[in-house]
């Protein structure tokens, strides 16, 4: 899929409505092919991203899990590492 969007499950704190708004948005632009619409199809795209962000808070917040909560700062700690492997 599209590398840019993210994990959102099971962090502590959880998902803020911004950060599942912008995977939203990016899941809409790679499925468009573009990154903005032309004003005819503004309203269309818009509604698409508020549709897939209301059905990923619903689905963020019905999960369950056993595990413990993951620290964002760990996680991006370990992104970014790999990162460093797979560019140097």
């Amino acid at each position: 899929m599209c590398r840019n969007i993210r994990t959102l499950f099971n962090f502590e704190p959880p998902a803020s409505d911004r950060e599942i708004h912008d995977a939203a948005l990016q899941f809409v632009r790679k499925l468009s092919g573009t990154t903005r619409p032309a004003k005819r199809n503004e309203a269309a795209f818009d509604r698409a991203v508020s549709s897939i962000a209301q059905c990923a808070r619903e689905l963020l917040d019905s999960l369950e899990t056993s595990q413990p909560p993951r620290n964002r700062e760990e996680e991006a700690a370990k992104a970014r590492a790999k990162s460093a492997v797979r560019f140097a």
